[in-house]
């Protein structure tokens, strides 16, 4: 694929990625979300935060998988927008759920597990959404790499957060989580392969 076809994929994907929260907030504006609008979006932010998490997982397996480079040049826009979707999530938790009671939601990140994974999560996210430019990648050398594997544990707080919130039909969280677990089973596998590789000494 050639670098004006991958510029187009680009502003394709980015549109394509922009549309459920334009839908989400076309829909609570006009009355569409149901019995609980406020209670629709916050699962939806959150949901949608969680598919892009794992799209910026799944672009290495498809890069080394298919030999395509496409994914790679999408992989920071995916995680980007996790993070963006993420600080919606955490909007309508703020403002429709607290009503910006600092000290409630301070109680709130320590007692209920779900929320605290939540949050860790979502620092984790800005983190890696500051540092995520070039320059901060010029600035960190050595350390960018280490700091934005992260996004694992991260993964990680994301689908326990996911899973603790919904108390009834659980299928979803279990396929957020299989497929979470199958990404990172990938790199471990891998890691595991290079470490047992043999050296080859060339003549």
């Amino acid at each position: 694929m050639g670098l004006r076809h991958i510029d187009g994929l680009r502003v394709g994907v980015f549109t394509a990625a922009l549309l459920p929260a334009l839908w989400l907030g076309y829909a609570f504006f006009t009355d569409r979300l149901g019995a609980n609008p406020f209670e629709a979006l916050t699962r939806s932010s959150g949901e949608w935060t969680l598919r892009f998490l794992l799209l910026t997982l799944a672009m290495s397996p498809l890069r080394e998988a298919f030999g395509w480079r496409w994914p790679l040049r999408l992989r920071r826009m995916f995680g980007l927008y996790a993070f963006f979707y993420g600080l919606l999530h955490l909007t309508t938790y703020l403002w429709f759920d607290q009503f910006f009671d600092w000290p409630e939601i301070g109680r709130d990140i320590l007692k209920r597990p779900f929320i605290t994974a939540g949050m860790g999560a979502l620092l984790i996210l800005a983190a890696l959404a500051a540092t995520s430019n070039q320059a901060m990648m010029r600035r960190l050398g050595r350390r960018w790499k280490p700091l934005h594997r992260l996004v694992y544990p991260a993964v990680v707080l994301a689908v326990l957060h996911h899973f603790w919130l919904v108390k009834a039909d659980l299928r979803w969280p279990a396929i957020y989580g299989i497929i979470a677990a199958g990404l990172l089973g990938w790199r471990l596998y891998r890691r595991y392969r290079r470490r047992g590789s043999p050296v080859v000494v060339r003549a």
